[in-house]
């Protein structure tokens, strides 16, 4: 191949109001896999740098990437996917534990804990059960101002849909509907639905990466308004109206609320609707033209503290996790020293030529 491989950049689970939430199912369809690798290992252990380096390998060689990044800190990587190859490497350890379904199979389990040396660990036995229990403990109080920024969130949606025209709304949704699925024939076929995080809260912020999957189709379309607006509603039914003509649909949510919906994609229309602001040059649904000003005002300063409320919880949040950030690189500091870097390199280059044997 002479080309380079495109990357595709991918949440599959996410920091929420529910605390840690997974989609980590959708990565790949097992059934039709030809490899899943499952990566098993503590902290630091090298189960980011191993799926980086693969995936380096294989853009370089041609095969385009899918790879997912940590919701709590996305330059760290949870799995990675060669669709044309069909082969998947997961990090199956602890929040995002996936085991596998068909062992020997599709599936393989590696233990990097083979590679590191216990004794030493020992004998930091108690500063490392320390660490991890206060990081655990870190993250339950982020999910705490989660769940409490969705609570003052959920205010801010009922303020503004009190000042909504839902009526307009629906036929607002009907005329998209009908625009841009109508005409499409019916595909006599059961879609096949994904579902993935849109953005995710991290220790860097709000973060997303759309331009690596939005950007590349043709036909992208901006859905625009206010929370309670009903921009996750309207795309709802857009996802239904696709599915039920047999359209396969890629659903990237929200990580506020996972249930609400941020863009969706039908790839077999090259066709796209975001919230996102990215976007906003492309032509625009505007929702919050069917909020009525004076019904608004009823409620104005109340508005006004319930969002400066709900960013300050969000940055409440954000700075707990750059607080388990911290104690995670303290964690992997007592096994970075302790692990046989030299054998997981050749145990790299041997899964590398494994994988490429599925050409």
């Amino acid at each position: 191949m002479s080309r380079k491989g495109k990357i595709k950049s991918l949440l599959p689970g996410g920091n929420t109001s529910k605390g840690f939430y997974s989609y980590f199912q959708y990565i790949i369809d097992l059934k039709k896999a030809k490899k899943v690798y499952f990566l098993k290992g503590g902290p630091g252990t090298g189960k980011s740098s191993m799926m980086k380096k693969i995936g380096a390998v294989m853009t370089e060689k041609g095969y385009d990437i899918e790879f997912y990044h940590c919701s709590a800190d996305p330059d760290s990587i949870d799995a990675i996917v060669i669709p044309k190859l069909g082969v998947a490497m997961v990090d199956g350890t602890s929040p995002h534990v996936i085991d596998p379904k068909y062992p020997g199979a599709i599936d393989t389990i590696i233990h990097l804990g083979d590679y590191w040396n216990e004794e030493g660990l020992r004998k930091n036995r108690d500063n490392i059960i320390r660490e991890i229990d206060a990081n655990g403990k870190r993250y339950k109080r982020t999910y705490k101002y989660l769940a409490a920024a969705k609570i003052i969130h959920d205010d801010v949606e009922w303020i503004y849909s009190q000042a909504m025209d839902f009526l307009k709304v629906n036929q607002l949704t009907n005329q998209i509907i009908g625009r841009f699925l109508r005409n499409h024939p019916d595909l006599n076929k059961l879609p096949n639905e994904r579902h993935l995080f849109g953005s995710a809260y991290t220790h860097k912020g709000h973060i997303d990466y759309v331009e690596t999957y939005i950007s590349e189709v043709k036909n992208i379309y901006y859905i625009k308004g206010a929370p309670g607006t009903g921009k996750s509603t309207l795309l709802k039914k857009i996802t239904k109206g696709a599915t039920e003509k047999g359209y396969d649909i890629e659903v990237y949510h929200e990580p506020l609320e996972p249930e609400k919906i941020e863009h969706i994609i039908i790839p077999e229309l090259n066709l796209a609707f975001t919230t996102n602001k990215k976007y906003e040059e492309k032509e625009t649904f505007d929702l919050n033209q069917f909020i009525d000003p004076e019904k608004l005002n009823n409620y104005i300063e109340e508005l006004k503290y319930s969002e400066n409320l709900f960013k300050q919880l969000l940055q409440d949040v954000i700075d707990n996790l750059r607080k388990t950030k911290a104690k995670q690189e303290a964690m992997e500091e007592y096994y970075v020293p302790n692990i046989q870097f030299k054998k997981i390199d050749a145990l790299r280059e041997d899964i590398i030529k494994q994988i490429l044997s599925f050409k």
